[in-house]
């Protein structure tokens, strides 16, 4: 529905000139609109979008924005897998030893992006790449949809209301997709004896992987670790959805630039990457170690017994900053993977809307 005070557009034409326009702005250059004094009601104001303001929000069909949202993120993973290859290993290096006790392979991003990339060859960057693209497909599948829901309800535009939608999809799509999580982790931390951390598991692939942990373990192994991938997940889930369209909305109004929806995106994204860098790393180096430890004959973790126990061992033998083992890469990764999975989503839902409409006028 468009608001009877505005112009009625198309946002295919007009996007780049309504895009960074108030609603009073909107009001003061329609047609019909009437004289300041005879406008007694307030004027609502305009939903936003994943990249600006618009005159409604889009309406897409929730099985096929479920589809969008997958498809969005499991794009940006192919460019970002290998920086998720480095954080693995760096959370993994000197588990639950103190500093100067272990031999360090990675000393930071690059190098350990040469190094990696030296030892197990070109292919070693994109490992586990295919149950990351399963990981991604099915968690931001259903993340992304279901706050995408959660905005057509309306319940964003409450106080608070864009964290408790975020975290609630982020884990709604963590427990969905822990097994793949499992997997990529043990995959990703593989590698020869020279270069290695934490522990090896030796899978001899995707599907090998799977048929093996639910052969020693049952299906409930298939979810061992999930207590620490979803509250990494809420929290991550809600400081990138909440701080993304913040910093999106800040950066349009502040006017620093004459207004561009690639530079706003990527100015956004950077600030958001930096905000679920800081919040989620701990929770990521807990998440991982939880993933990887091995088990005992009855199927318990050899080294932690769950979150807490997992939080307390690590600040004891590695000190607080061990928490923010890998946070170089995290960071990394997040700003480039939440521009370009925001920006395919965007771009995707925008062209289904356009698609409909040009449906119903025909």
């Amino acid at each position: 529905m468009v608001s009877s005070r505005g112009p009625r557009t198309n946002r295919t034409n007009g996007e780049e000139h309504f895009s960074g326009m108030t609603s009073a702005q909107l009001v003061e250059m329609s047609p019909s609109a009437q004289p300041s004094h005879t406008m007694t009601a307030p004027v609502s104001p305009v939903p936003c979008g994943v990249f600006g303001p618009s005159l409604s929000p889009p309406a897409v069909w929730p099985p096929l924005d479920f589809a969008l949202g997958a498809l969005a993120c499991c794009a940006a993973c192919v460019f970002t897998n290998p920086l998720e290859v480095v954080k693995t290993r760096l959370q993994l290096q000197g588990e639950l030893r103190a500093r100067g006790s272990y031999q360090i392979h990675y000393r930071g991003v690059l190098q350990a992006l040469l190094v990696v990339g030296r030892t197990d060859g070109l292919r070693g960057l994109q490992k586990g790449l295919s149950v990351g693209l399963i990981y991604q497909g099915v968690m931001n599948g259903v993340r992304l949809g279901s706050y995408s829901y959660c905005e057509t309800l309306g319940i964003t535009s409450f106080h608070g209301g864009s964290l408790m939608a975020g975290a609630g999809a982020g884990a709604l799509g963590a427990f969905i997709a822990s097994p793949a999580y499992l997997v990529k982790t043990h995959l990703q931390a593989q590698t020869v004896k020279a270069i290695a951390v934490g522990h090896q598991h030796n899978h001899l692939g995707v599907s090998n992987a799977f048929v093996t942990i639910y052969r020693k373990e049952g299906l409930i192994g298939l979810w061992r670790g999930v207590n620490g991938a979803v509250p990494r997940v809420m929290v991550g889930s809600a400081a990138q959805l909440a701080t993304f369209t913040s910093a999106k909305d800040w950066v349009s109004h502040s006017q620093w630039f004459s207004p561009s929806r690639w530079l706003t995106a990527l100015i956004a994204a950077t600030i958001s990457g930096v905000a679920v860098a800081i919040t989620m790393t701990p929770f990521d180096v807990i998440s991982t170690r939880l993933y990887n430890q091995p088990v005992d004959e009855f199927h318990k973790g050899r080294l932690y017994h769950g979150f807490s126990d997992c939080m307390l061992k690590v600040c004891q033998a590695e000190g607080p900053l061990g928490l923010y083992k890998g946070m170089g890469p995290v960071f990394l990764r997040l700003a480039p993977h939440t521009m370009l999975s925001m920006l395919f989503w965007d771009l995707m839902r925008q062209q289904t809307v356009n698609h409909n409409q040009s449906q119903g006028r025909s």
